[in-house]
């Protein structure tokens, strides 16, 4: 029996959908500005059913997506606010740790949108300075590429906290990244950089279970979460999308999703939890599953 840490599930999506607004291209950034409890509540129902780390509502706060509506001056307030909904629903409940989520540049899923280095790593070093006091750990999520991996961690060199790096892979093919290129490719960068985990994030549960056996090779903590979408659509990959354009699958409920999550702690992950779609109940599910398997959950 191993010991699991169990992540949340979905943050942002959890957070547009009990705000109960139309949907826009700031996604639950919005949110933050206009009803910021519903963040502290979504984290406290994940603490609640059994989660260990808190992801702040942070991977969409980017000067880019603010520039759009004109709200960029807004930019590390917003970081404050993701910070201190997290914190404030780990204190209450009394235990936890917080994770400062770092989001894509540009947009999700878009491996096409290449930043150059050094400005992705100057961009990502001005908000992980921002959050770093309240974080007990960075977690880079939904990297695409190679290059929005180097960008990524070469913004967090300068952090004491852990760093954990969270990769999504191709839905049709969990041995490669979004941008096709072998998700093995990852390894001069993890040697190089040495992120203290490995994970796989936000693609189809089916294909992180292709992924996981190549992390399982590159000598770190590894793990996935997994999203609850059908598939990415065309009307998602444009510029300034909303979440609209997706579609929630109607066979992964708590129990389905437990079963994929219990066979990659089988495959060695050490470190579970969900992404978009993926709920507090799938949550208490998996919970459930680790305590009667035998694991525990740190």
């Amino acid at each position: 029996m191993a010991d699991i840490t169990l992540l949340d599930g979905s943050i942002g999506q959890e957070i547009v959908k009990r705000a109960g607004d139309k949907p826009t291209p700031l996604w639950s950034t919005s949110v933050m500005l206009e009803k910021p409890d519903i963040v502290g509540t979504v984290h406290s129902d994940y603490f609640n059913v059994g989660a260990t780390i808190a992801t702040a509502n942070s991977y969409a706060v980017h000067v880019d997506r603010l520039e759009r509506v004109g709200l960029e001056h807004e930019h590390l307030q917003l970081l404050d606010t993701a910070m201190s909904q997290a914190t404030e629903a780990r204190d209450a409940h009394g235990s936890g740790r917080i994770a400062a989520s770092l989001g894509p540049l540009g947009a999700s899923y878009r491996p096409d949108i290449e930043i150059p280095l050094e400005e992705a790593a100057a961009t990502f070093r001005t908000i992980v300075e921002r959050m770093e006091p309240k974080a007990d750990l960075f977690i880079i999520e939904t990297v695409s590429s190679l290059q929005n991996a180097r960008g990524a961690l070469m913004g967090c060199t300068g952090t004491s906290k852990p760093v954990w790096l969270a990769l999504s892979v191709s839905d049709s093919d969990g041995t490669k990244l979004r941008s096709g290129e072998p998700l093995a490719v990852i390894a001069p960068l993890v040697a190089e950089f040495s992120p203290e985990a490995l994970l796989l994030n936000c693609s189809r549960p089916e294909a992180i279970s292709q992924g996981l056996p190549i992390l399982a090779t590159l000598g770190k903590p590894f793990g996935a979460y997994a999203n609850g979408f059908t598939h990415i659509a065309d009307g998602f990959l444009t510029a300034a999308p909303t979440v609209d354009a997706l579609e929630q699958r109607r066979d992964l409920g708590p129990k389905d999703y437990a079963k994929f999550a219990m066979h990659w702690v089988s495959q060695g992950a050490t470190i579970v939890g969900g992404c978009c779609e993926v709920g507090p109940a799938h949550i208490a599910e998996l919970t459930t599953q680790l305590t009667a398997s035998g694991h525990t959950i740190t």
